[in-house]
């Protein structure tokens, strides 16, 4: 694949938008919220960097998160 300005953005999303607030994640896509607002912005080349790196992530989001559970207050 080529980095053509003219090829559709790929993208991880999944269209589960919601986000572990402890590690900052989203729970469909596995990518940060910074990730998230520079993607469109991005190579193609450095967002397939980071869809590679998306699969190690799944073990960051909190089981409540992916449950879709609320956050449990602190305190």
């Amino acid at each position: 694949m080529t980095d053509d300005d003219t090829a559709p953005i790929e993208t991880p999303c999944v269209r589960t938008c919601r986000v572990d607030w402890e590690s900052r994640l989203c729970v469909g896509c596995l990518r940060s919220m910074e990730e998230i607002g520079l993607w469109g912005s991005m190579s193609p080349s450095e967002r397939r960097r980071i869809m590679a790196e998306l699969p190690a992530r799944r073990d960051r989001i909190s089981p409540e998160a992916e449950a879709g559970l609320p956050r449990r207050k602190r305190g």
